[in-house]
């Protein structure tokens, strides 16, 4: 891999189908990989409505509508997370 973009999972990207066309539209241009962030949101937004998708979830969204593109998650902490459940998520 060369060049790769990072996603975040929340407000306008919290939403699979968005992060599935943008993937699409980042291997259309070019990019050798697409990558999301796993983070627990907190702070000022907690609360406000903001919207949020689990990465493995919308990677697996992505991953029907690329060909080529590397997908992963920037850090997946699989201590805070039931295991069976991402291996769920990821198929």
């Amino acid at each position: 891999m060369r060049f790769g973009i990072y996603m975040p999972n929340f407000g306008y990207f919290g939403d699979a189908r968005t992060i599935a066309n943008l993937a699409r539209d980042a291997e259309q241009a070019g990019w050798d990989g697409f990558f999301m962030w796993d983070h627990i949101i907190l702070g000022p937004w907690v609360g406000t409505g903001l919207s949020y998708v689990d990465p493995w979830v919308a990677l697996s969204a992505a991953a029907m509508q690329t060909e080529r593109i590397q997908l992963g998650a920037l850090i997946t902490p699989l201590p805070r997370r039931r295991p069976w459940k991402v291996a769920r998520e990821t198929v």
